[in-house]
């Protein structure tokens, strides 16, 4: 009787064991999702669309300001960049009739793209209706981003936030 229950015992341990050999552990599954989350930003970048949503602000000289979530978006797409972002800060030769924001649409040229260790660096120029717009973007395999803004009407202006794949639709 001895030995069957140790027998029992120790077949129930093999059969226990094997089942938690196989499960991953948390850093494997933080690596896994790390990994594809890096391949979803990498495939965003080689196609040249993605859509950038801006979480806060620092203008020149000022201090950090929130955004509201989900208002203030720049969409680039290789052949078109729609923006409509606030601006706080200093304008140069802007006239009373506009809204004050830096909205744009246009068609990105001299893009240029650096790649870093764990990052990406963007940069294009857009030409709008009243003026020009330098984008330089440092895009994070996270999902994270920073973009700087340059145009020759307004102070420089940059911009925290995250970029994802725009939605389609349905």
């Amino acid at each position: 009787m001895k030995t069957v229950a140790s027998l029992l015992v120790f077949l129930v341990s093999v059969f226990n064991f094997s089942i938690t050999a196989q499960e991953k552990t948390k850093k494997e599954l933080k690596q896994e999702r790390e990994l594809k989350k890096q391949n979803e930003i990498k495939a965003l970048l080689d196609a040249q669309n993605f859509v950038f949503e801006a979480q806060k602000t620092t203008p020149q000289g000022g201090r950090l300001i929130q955004l509201d979530y989900n208002t203030y978006f720049l969409k680039f797409k290789a052949d078109t960049v729609t923006c409509d972002l606030p601006f706080f800060g200093r304008g140069y030769n802007i006239g009373y009739s506009t809204d004050g924001g830096i909205k744009f649409e246009g068609k990105p040229q001299n893009i240029k793209v650096e790649n870093k260790k764990n990052s990406t660096m963007l940069k294009a120029t857009v030409r709008g209706k009243t003026d020009v717009y330098d984008l330089m973007f440092s895009i994070f395999y996270n999902g994270s981003a920073t973009l700087s803004v340059n145009s020759n009407n307004r102070a420089p202006i940059n911009y925290d936030g995250i970029i994802y794949a725009p939605k389609t639709k349905e």
